[in-house]
């Protein structure tokens, strides 16, 4: 079982990212793309589901979109917690790139990708979201769900970019640092917030 001190009066939120996802989907820009997981992507949920299973957990919330609720289902299955899907938690938006590999981005949108080289946190997907847009989303998000389960422990399975908002948000981060914060398939990261303060306990961590 994964360690933890103990909540002391802490809402705490388990974070954990989907597992690997199929192949194909893994050389395109897939945000919002509905992509399946990989054979290996069930094993990792699941090893990381039987890691966690035993801690204390009052709710399970997950993303709509099937890599998260597939993910959410070994651990579902072991707590006995049925999936709350919320759409807020959803992936980025990558508007009109999803499903597009980067050498194809690079050709039909040079100047919107040497901006987002550059801008990385900055720059709007055409058709879709920024990562700041993302921030702002996912904070917000996660304050509701924590004021719904007040110092109680609430798993959430979503996404890289998720879990990277809300690490950045708790270490007073701004979006543009998200891309510093590794992200593992399946991985998880637990966040106590004594009311507005929060403390990183675990980051990126598997079993």
């Amino acid at each position: 079982m994964l360690a933890l001190p103990t909540q002391d009066g802490a809402t705490r939120l388990i974070l954990i990212r989907h597992g690997e996802v199929e192949e194909d989907a893994r050389r395109r820009c897939y945000g919002r793309l509905d992509v399946k997981l990989s054979p290996l992507g069930h094993e990792q949920a699941a090893r990381t589901a039987e890691w966690i299973a035993e801690l204390p957990i009052a709710a399970l919330w997950s993303s709509p979109l099937t890599r998260a609720v597939d993910s959410a289902a070994p651990l579902a299955r072991a707590t006995g917690l049925a999936p709350r899907l919320h759409d807020g938690l959803r992936e980025i938006d990558c508007g009109q790139l999803e499903g597009m590999t980067y050498p194809e981005i690079r050709e039909r949108y040079p100047e919107m990708y040497a901006e987002w080289r550059a801008r990385l946190a900055h720059t709007r997907f055409p058709g879709g979201e920024s990562y700041v847009e993302l921030h702002a989303r996912v904070t917000a998000v996660a304050a509701e769900i924590r004021a719904a389960h007040a110092k109680a422990a609430v798993a959430i399975v979503a996404h890289g970019g998720v879990t990277r908002a809300l690490l950045a948000d708790a270490l007073g981060l701004g979006a543009e640092a998200l891309f510093r914060l590794d992200q593992s398939y399946a991985g998880v990261s637990v966040i106590d917030y004594y009311s507005e303060t929060a403390v990183v306990r675990v980051m990126n961590a598997t079993p």
